[in-house]
């Protein structure tokens, strides 16, 4: 009897108690798990964006390279990658690499993103990356291209998949020298140069890769010179040119340094046969039509290849439908545009690169989107030729390389405009047409 009614206390007892606790404890138990789930919704990556959106540089292709890596990363935002949410924040470096560094350390200390990515000037990417560096963050380059910003650095947390200045110097000089003869003429020892350019960090890179490719090809160098690109007169630049009569001249500028010199020529009278220009203004040919007309036809440029151009045949098949997007959405915000800029493309397929490739395999392979995870899938990167919207591969150069984070597998091309279209003439592996060389007779600046 009294172990009856024991058994009745203890079931009343445990009864009281699951009545007084368990709501409690379920309550808990929920909120615990709410928690769990915003925690899980929560992981996200910021990126900190940062081009030229006002001043000279954004008119020579800053703001064509932002709108190109924007459409990429609106894409990711809405889908995610390996359950991150995707932020962006943008900033405008305003063409001034001193408020380039600033923005970039602004983001990364205030804003906290957790890398920055972008960057169109390579006077404002060479004191970036070192101050990235000596803050051990991460920094993925879509554009700028001056060698100097990797060579000798042994950087361990900057990366650019973009072709580098001496690439595009030494591709000119060597499709000129490949056509020397048979279309304008002459032997190459023969023929007189003339490598013009602006003096800052990307010019001057430039232009060392055509001075080295000008040694190679045995061209006569007639002028080389180098002017500043907010420089208000540039005739006294023309009249030396004059004097040298060169055949081809090579010219590395932005815009509006560009539509100065070129109109200042028309009023002097300069004449050449070829002008062979080098990506940034020359990239952009609604600005050289604004600034020109129909002298702007015939112009060569050398740039990583329009994603609108490059051979879908040797390309990676799912790519076709990432520049079919790339290039409405550009439509949508650009519309009745002529042709459009090889600088989306670029902008686009460098971030596409990043986002499709380095970060999955960060979160996957290496646990998460801190900056030693982000470099160690970077340097993991192995995209063959035809694997990238742009054509070429990519394989960064290790570290204790001479251009250590810098793309191996990069390479550009030459394209000329003609009759509002572009078309590429060098190499030949990605030509599609003949080039018209030297400039036709009757045409403003022809030496025919």
């Amino acid at each position: 009897m009294r172990m009856r009614m024991a058994a009745r206390l203890v079931r009343h007892l445990v009864h009281h108690l699951v009545h007084r606790l368990v709501p409690g404890l379920m309550v808990a138990i929920a909120a615990s798990g709410l928690v769990a789930s915003a925690q899980a919704q929560e992981k996200k990556i910021k990126i900190g964006v940062i081009f030229d959106l006002t001043g000279p540089l954004a008119g020579g292709g800053s703001e064509l390279e932002y709108i190109g890596a924007k459409i990429i990363l609106d894409q990711f935002a809405k889908t995610g990658v390996e359950g991150y949410k995707v932020e962006a924040v943008y900033a405008d470096a305003q063409s001034k690499p001193d408020v380039a560094i600033n923005e970039s350390v602004r983001l990364l200390e205030q804003e906290k993103v957790d890398m920055v990515l972008g960057f169109f000037s390579s006077a404002q990417c060479v004191p970036v990356a070192a101050r990235v560096e000596q803050l051990k963050k991460f920094m993925w380059m879509t554009t700028c291209i001056s060698s100097a910003v990797f060579s000798d650095k042994n950087y361990k947390y900057v990366f650019r998949p973009q072709a580098s200045g001496d690439q595009f110097g030494m591709m000119t000089m060597d499709f000129i020298a490949q056509n020397a003869k048979e279309k304008l003429g002459k032997e190459p020892k023969d023929l007189r140069v003339a490598i013009i350019h602006e003096d800052g960090t990307y010019g001057v890179d430039v232009a060392k890769g055509n001075e080295a490719g000008a040694r190679k090809a045995g061209f006569n160098v007639v002028l080389k010179e180098g002017y500043s690109a907010t420089a208000p007169d540039l005739s006294a630049l023309v009249t030396k040119l004059k004097r040298a009569k060169p055949d081809v001249i090579f010219h590395t500028g932005y815009n509006p340094d560009i539509t100065l010199l070129l109109r200042q020529a028309r009023e002097q009278g300069l004449k050449f046969g070829a002008l062979m220009g080098h990506g940034a203004g020359y990239g952009v040919y609604e600005k050289l039509k604004e600034g020109m007309g129909a002298d702007a036809n015939y112009i060569f440029n050398t740039d990583p290849i329009s994603i609108w151009l490059a051979n879908q045949k040797t390309m990676d098949p799912k790519l076709a439908p990432v520049i079919k997007m790339v290039g409405e959405e550009f439509d949508k915000i650009k519309p009745g545009v002529a042709i459009r800029s090889a600088h989306v493309g670029i902008g686009a397929s460098n971030t596409y690169v990043f986002m499709a490739d380095v970060l999955p395999r960060a979160i996957k392979k290496y646990g998460g989107i801190d900056p030693d995870a982000l470099r160690q899938a970077a340097l993991d990167t192995d995209i063959p030729e035809g694997g990238t919207m742009l054509g070429f591969g990519v394989k960064f150069y290790g570290e204790g390389t001479p251009m250590a984070g810098q793309n191996e597998r990069s390479f550009p091309v030459v394209i000329q405009y003609l009759d509002d279209k572009s078309y590429v003439v060098w190499p030949k592996s990605q030509m599609q047409r003949e080039a018209v060389l030297p400039l036709p007779k009757g045409t403003t600046y022809s030496n025919q």
